[in-house]
């Protein structure tokens, strides 16, 4: 009885993490005293993947937010873990999500990892635990103000929040310095220790591979095997103008080879043209340079996305901007909330450097649009936010013996393959990598073939063979399967009345 109590207390006081937007901010949510640190609170479930029944025990782990201080404030983190229908299972696989800034309580439901492994999912302090590094003033100030986005008023803007965010985060002495990798690291390692594995597999994507890589460092000895999708090695925290002129130019040389579509202009300068022309509204409406910007690279991720993204660019070549406008509209539904910024900033602030002018060099002019999603990020964030430096040899890459297989995919502006490639792969002993061909960021990687990608993974992790003869050749397809330009003629109306109100 008294079990109960705590768990669905624990659970209440988790729920309430989630609308803490409405509550303003409202940054910490008390641990009842009663639970002990590295302590797992569980309760029995059940889950359904793929039409089948899996066991589950749900609830949290209890973890300081000093690591290594005991006395320091509780932080209660969310924990799923599926039980394998195996009766004598393998190495659990521990998941690792994108970010920094989401949740790692969402994941994809393969259900062959089950038939050997269990399946641990531990969430993210600053994110999903009791202590969420979260301020509605931020996710307001990154809607911009004025007409421009990037401007240096709106970059000024969101820098004056996020430094009033660290103020106010060490009035309320939560410790920014333990809200980073490494703390989430300690964090996995509690998670473990705490179910009593002896060893562990991980399963990371984007800046979760940065997590794993860090793991793989310090507890090289508990860990069996790491797949690593999509992955980010160190220093790549930002994304590089020239580096994306490269990547928008492999796009081109895909599309001159699609015979069907191929009209003899580059779409690399349907992008250029477009963004020079840019008028200061679309019928009546304003359009943001800033905002277009940002969303352009960010559905650039995924190769369904860029096919829309670039068929609006087209027609905005031409003197129709409509496709423009409802991506800003999308910039506005999406970027300012998909992230917890506080934790955004705690964690990729261990790589912004003092000395480096992030505004003048993502802005890069000679470049086809600059880096809008690092100008946005680094540009405010840098010099106004608090920087915890990673201990010198986890901040760049060292000799690792443990299995590791690198998945990339060859049209990844998040994660370009050539990162891995060259930088991390010659360091892993023990290291292999597969670059799916024609495939974008982690949507890509496991959503367009998941049975292809559960049968590599399935077999890595139970016999350390890798095995990608399951995916086929999807080339990209540059015809989009929604006409953005001619939704926003028959939805104009109804946007009409709806900026009236």
């Amino acid at each position: 009885m008294l079990f109960r109590k705590i768990y669905f207390y624990a659970l209440s006081v988790l729920c309430c993490t989630i609308f803490i937007n409405c509550a303003g901010n409202q940054f910490i949510k008390p641990v009842p005293a009663c639970m002990k640190s590295g302590r797992l609170y569980l309760k029995p479930k059940t889950v359904k993947i793929a039409d089948r029944k899996f066991n589950t025990d749900e609830g949290f782990l209890i973890v300081n937010e000093d690591p290594s201080d005991t006395l320091s404030r509780k932080n209660m983190l969310p924990v799923l873990r599926i039980r394998s229908v195996s009766m004598n299972p393998r190495e659990p696989i521990f998941w690792l999500n994108g970010g920094p800034g989401q949740s790692n309580m969402s994941y994809c439901k393969l259900r062959g990892l089950l038939e050997n492994h269990d399946f641990v999912l531990l969430g993210y302090r600053g994110v999903d635990g009791s202590i969420v590094l979260n301020c509605k003033n931020v996710k307001k100030s990154m809607k911009g103000i004025g007409s421009n986005l990037l401007s240096d008023a709106s970059i000024n803007s969101i820098s004056k929040d996020l430094e009033s965010l660290s103020k106010e985060l060490t009035n309320q002495e939560i410790d920014i310095d333990h809200y980073t990798m490494m703390d989430v690291v300690a964090d996995l390692e509690a998670a473990r220790k705490a179910f009593r594995y002896e060893k562990i597999n991980l399963l990371s994507f984007s800046y979760g591979t940065r997590v794993a890589l860090i793991y793989s460092y310090l507890y090289a000895s508990v860990l069996s095997r790491s797949v690593m999708v999509a992955v980010n090695p160190p220093g790549h925290f930002s994304w590089s103008p020239k580096k994306i002129d490269e990547q928008l130019d492999y796009y081109d040389q895909l599309f001159a080879s699609d015979t069907n579509r191929y009209d003899g202009r580059p779409l690399s300068q349907s992008i250029r043209n477009a963004l020079a022309k840019m008028p200061s509204r679309w019928t009546i409406f304003k359009l943001n340079p800033g905002k277009i910007k940002v969303i352009t690279f960010a559905m650039l991720f995924q190769k369904q996305n860029a096919a829309l993204v670039f068929h609006c660019y087209r027609a905005a070549e031409k003197g129709d901007y409509s496709g423009l406008y409802v991506l800003q509209r999308f910039y506005d539904f999406m970027i300012p909330s998909m992230f917890v910024w506080g934790d955004l900033m705690a964690k990729a602030s261990t790589e912004f450097d003092p000395d480096i002018d992030y505004i003048s060099i993502m802005r890069d002019s000679t470049t086809i649009m600059g880096s809008p999603l690092s100008l946005l990020i680094c540009g405010s964030a840098a010099g106004h936010w608090p920087v915890y430096l990673l201990p010198p040899e986890l901040n760049r890459i060292q000799q690792s013996d443990v299995q590791t297989l690198l998945i990339s995919g060859s049209l990844d502006f998040s994660t370009p393959a050539d990162y891995a490639t060259e930088e991390l792969l010659p360091f892993l002993t023990n290291g292999k990598q597969i670059i799916l061909r024609e495939m974008g960021h982690v949507g890509d990687l496991l959503w367009l073939q998941r049975p292809a990608m559960d049968y590599l993974l399935t077999r890595y992790y139970d016999e350390g063979v890798v095995d990608e003869s399951k995916f086929k050749y999807d080339p990209m397809n540059f015809k989009p399967k929604v006409n953005f330009p001619l939704w926003a003629k028959i939805l104009y109306p109804f946007v009409l009345i709806q900026s009236l109100f």
